[in-house]
């Protein structure tokens, strides 16, 4: 009799174990569903999003190369991430780098899940980010590159800076097993991108006339208009990557939008308080900086950490394109180093501090206990943006280098420039009114 009472009990203990594993290989439809929203809200962050945002920066007579160079990385990144870049990204490899396992989505079908999300969505979903990131890197030498060089940079930039720190982060490298903190892409997109146009800026030199010619904004409206679906697309990036429907995309999705409102106000104010009027420019480029410096913390933190990242965001990043433009003056042209590289780099270190638990209001979803828990993570956030600038830095100029020599330089001629690279390279004008 106890024996097969025992027996009894063993079945049934079997049962339940063989059904909680089922459980948890099951399709969660709630999360596929979100996460397919959010994969179209990031794609919408760069088409139409940072084209247009990007598209009204600059000069009436670059307009169109700017929306075409969006364009064409879009497509560019999307055939590389389905070749290998995904394999490379995610694929199981050893610290450094994935393997060629997934090359293809080899083994991939529709029945195939990652966690509790189909594995196509998931591909798709990190495609966005592997489009939108060479996409930022266009406005730190926009106006006067190559188009030719523009697209053998960006895929050799995907391929050997944005692939291999994405296995760190995420791909189970290196940097994510030391518990790098990086919930949306501090390091992922925005250093690497910050980096990377700093680098192009100063290798190519400044436009013709920097800086002692103004270089204004050609059409505002579109530069709002662009900026405006930057923020609904980043509910996407940064909710999304929690890659569930739940309470860390809630939450992500809250403390996006507080940072972003913060940045946005702050920069407004300093401007303000400074030049006499606030700006329209101003007021979008704050709020691009509060996305960017909230985006790796934005799993991490809960609202009163997010007000301060945003705080911290539109003083630091204001100061950062003041100091770049005026003091160095280094033609980073639509200032994606002192937005994104310096936000990237002040989000992945905050995400370090404001998770603490022994902050209380600052950590209302942090994963990090008490001070000394806190100073370890700073010093592996610390560790997370070193690496990723030291390597992002140095390839970045290798890459250049090796595309100035296959494309006989990077940039066009200065007559070229003069006349403007819609018509140079493109034979198409932005506006026709005649």
């Amino acid at each position: 009799m106890k024996f097969s009472q025992f027996t009894l009990f063993l079945l049934l203990s079997v049962f339940l174990v063989s059904s909680g594993s089922a459980a948890e290989a099951s399709l969660n439809t709630g999360s596929t569903a979100w996460i397919l929203t959010s994969t179209a809200l990031v794609l919408f962050m760069t088409l139409p999003g940072l084209a247009l945002f990007y598209g009204g920066l600059v000069r009436s007579k670059n307009v169109l190369s700017v929306l075409m160079q969006c364009f064409a990385i879009a497509g560019l990144a999307s055939i590389l991430w389905l070749i290998a870049g995904y394999s490379l990204a995610f694929g199981e490899g050893n610290a450094w780098i994935g393997d060629f396992s997934k090359v293809l989505m080899a083994g991939v079908g529709k029945e195939t899940l990652s966690g509790e999300i189909p594995e196509s969505i998931f591909m798709l979903f990190q495609m966005t980010f592997a489009i939108i990131t060479p996409a930022l890197v266009v406005g730190g030498f926009a106006e006067r590159m190559k188009f030719s060089s523009m697209l053998l940079f960006s895929a050799l930039w995907l391929m050997l800076v944005y692939v291999p720190i994405t296995h760190w982060v995420w791909g189970g490298g290196w940097l994510g097993s030391m518990g790098l903190y990086d919930f949306a892409g501090g390091t992922v997109v925005h250093i690497t991108a910050g980096a990377a146009a700093l680098v192009a800026a100063m290798v190519m030199g400044p436009r013709r006339g920097f800086p002692e010619s103004p270089m204004m904004p050609h059409n505002m409206t579109m530069t709002v208009s662009g900026a405006g679906m930057l923020w609904v697309g980043w509910f996407g990036f940064n909710g999304g990557s929690a890659l569930a429907a739940n309470g860390d995309a809630a939450m992500a999705m809250l403390v996006t939008h507080i940072s972003a409102a913060t940045g946005a106000i702050t920069w407004m104010a300093i401007e303000w308080v400074r030049f006499g009027k606030p700006s329209a420019l101003g007021l979008v480029t704050g709020m691009v900086a509060g996305l960017g410096t909230i985006t790796p913390a934005s799993g991490f933190v809960g609202p009163g950490g997010a007000l301060v990242i945003g705080l911290l965001a539109g003083g630091i990043c204001f100061s950062a394109t003041m100091f770049l433009k005026r003091v160095l003056r280094i033609d980073d042209s639509l200032d994606v180093f002192p937005v994104h590289g310096v936000g990237g780099m002040l989000g992945t270190l905050m995400a370090g501090i404001f998770s603490a638990t022994s902050l209380g209001v600052f950590s209302g979803y942090g994963f990090a206990d008490g001070i000394d828990s806190m100073g370890q993570q700073v010093w592996v956030q610390l560790i997370g943006i070193a690496a990723t600038l030291g390597f992002t830095i140095v390839m970045t100029w290798g890459i250049l280098k090796v595309v100035s020599v296959v494309t006989s330089g990077l940039r066009v001629e200065p007559d070229q420039e003069q006349e403007g690279l819609d018509i140079v390279l493109h034979e198409e004008r932005g506006y026709d009114l005649h």
